[in-house]
C-alpha cells in the first residue's frame, strides 16, 4: 500500500484548532501526486502524451477530530480503473501516529487530453504503470455508467 507521512502545520489548521478539510484534500492530492511521479507520470512523461488528471468527486468520511503536534500517514489504494484507463478511482485512507483510522475518502478521476480537452484513455505504458498500485478488497473495472452512479447533472441558474 503506497503511503505518505505529512507533519501537521499551523497552516493545517481550522478554527477549531483541528486539522482543517482543505489540508484533507492537500494531503490526498499530494500522496496522489508522489506515487503517479514515482511510477512514470512526471512532467515530461505527461507533457509527452499531452494528458492530465481531473478529478470528478471526492467523497470524504471523517471518523475523528486530529490536531497538530504528531505525524499523519495518508494512504493511496487502487478501487477501481476502467478498461482504457480513462477512468479511475482511488480511496485514501487518514491514520494518527498510532495507526489509528480518523478519515477515509473515495476519489474518482480520469484522464484529459490537454490539447483537445476531452478525455483520453492512458497509453498502455502508464496504464500498467497505474494498474501496479495495490488495489482494495471490492476493486473493479470501472464503466462510463459508473462515473454517474450519483446522478448528478448540472443545474444553471434561470
Amino acid at each position: 500500500m503506497y503511503t505518505k507521512e505529512f507533519e501537521i502545520r499551523w497552516s493545517d489548521i481550522d478554527a477549531n484548532r483541528h486539522l482543517a478539510n482543505s489540508a484533507y484534500i492537500n494531503f490526498m492530492s499530494h500522496t496522489r501526486m508522489a506515487f503517479l511521479m514515482e511510477n512514470g507520470f512526471g512532467q515530461q512523461q505527461m507533457a509527452k502524451h499531452s494528458i492530465g488528471p481531473v478529478v470528478f468527486y471526492e467523497h470524504m468520511y471523517y471518523f475523528k477530530e486530529v490536531f497538530a503536534g504528531k505525524p499523519v500517514r495518508v494512504t493511496l489504494q487502487l478501487k477501481g480503473i476502467s478498461d482504457d484507463g480513462m477512468y479511475f478511482e482511488f480511496v485514501h485512507n487518514f491514520y494518527d501516529y498510532k495507526g489509528r483510522n480518523f478519515a477515509s475518502c473515495e476519489m474518482m478521476g480520469a484522464w484529459i487530453d490537454l490539447k483537445e480537452r476531452k478525455l483520453i484513455a492512458l497509453p498502455e505504458e502508464l496504464y500498467k504503470n497505474l494498474s501496479s498500485l495495490d488495489h482494495t478488497d471490492d476493486f473493479k473495472i470501472i464503466t462510463k455508467e459508473d462515473t454517474r452512479k450519483f446522478g448528478k447533472k448540472p443545474k444553471d441558474l434561470d
